[in-house]
């Protein structure tokens, strides 16, 4: 079973700035979730980016992934053109 973790200041900053709690991720990853590697920078480690529904509306999620732990960096609402994806994606 994969654990969730994050760091609980980055969770709490995460709730002011974004209004979405860590807490409730994991429930976004037991139904469909479009993901890509995010490579768009030199991170020092293989981030992950996924597109998923929480409460009927598309999350974006940016994550690590090791031994079988997902480590959470960001959560937010999806923008227009990311929920376009996801939605697209769904339908494919």
């Amino acid at each position: 079973m994969v654990k969730f973790v994050w760091d609980e200041n980055k969770r709490l900053a995460n709730i002011r700035r974004h209004g979405l709690d860590f807490i409730e991720i994991p429930s976004l990853f037991e139904s469909y979730v479009f993901t890509i590697e995010d490579d768009r920078f030199d991170y020092g480690e293989t981030r992950y980016f996924s597109l998923g529904l929480l409460s009927g509306r598309v999350i974006a999620v940016s994550y690590t992934e090791s031994n079988e732990e997902i480590r959470i960096i960001s959560a937010r609402r999806a923008n227009k053109n990311e929920q376009k994806k996801y939605y697209n994606e769904i339908a494919d």
